[in-house]
């Protein structure tokens, strides 16, 4: 068992019980998965971009990621329908802990000028969307094998019915907020 899973079910349970005042175990909120997406518009003239977003996000999840494609045409970005634009994938279970422990203790503090991330990224519903810059922030990634930097979007989402329960979740599992 990993060890943020072992933290919540023995300290992060109780004291949102206390803080929130649910009455049941099943009310407090939990992380139930973890999207990790990397959008590769640049796709479109080089397919070989495809292959490297691939490859990253598999050795920074370890789980091989889908492969995107473009539900409508957009004429203006010359995008056609059912052309490659980007990858994902979706964590649960071990993988996901262990993944949220390294993000939040190994690769967003070796991000460049890190004060934090933003408290104010809630969708409303408790869910959590992080933008990273460049995929370097992980330790499994090396300088010397990327092709190019890439960006990507990961979103941490919970049970909680609000961005108040949401927020105190991800604080007390370690996510580095910024103070307003």
């Amino acid at each position: 068992m990993p060890n943020l899973q072992q933290l919540y079910k023995t300290e992060l349970v109780p004291t949102l019980m206390k803080e929130f005042k649910y009455k049941s175990v099943m009310q407090v909120p939990r992380l139930t998965k973890v999207v990790l997406n990397i959008g590769a518009g640049a796709a479109l003239d080089n397919p070989k971009i495809i292959d490297g977003a691939v490859s990253d996000i598999q050795l920074i999840t370890g789980q091989k990621p889908i492969v995107t494609k473009a539900r409508l045409s957009i004429a203006t970005f010359k995008l056609r329908e059912g052309r490659q634009i980007g990858v994902k994938v979706t964590l649960r279970g071990l993988r996901m802990w262990a993944f949220v422990d390294r993000l939040c203790n190994i690769a967003l503090p070796r991000l460049r000028d890190f004060r934090g991330i933003s408290p104010d990224a809630f969708d409303g519903r408790g869910n959590y969307t992080l933008g990273l810059r460049e995929q370097l922030a992980f330790p499994e990634i090396q300088y010397d094998k990327i092709d190019m930097l890439r960006g990507m979007e990961i979103t941490l989402v919970t049970t909680a019915k609000n961005d108040a329960e949401g927020r105190r979740l991800l604080e007390l599992m370690g996510m580095p907020f910024r103070s307003n």
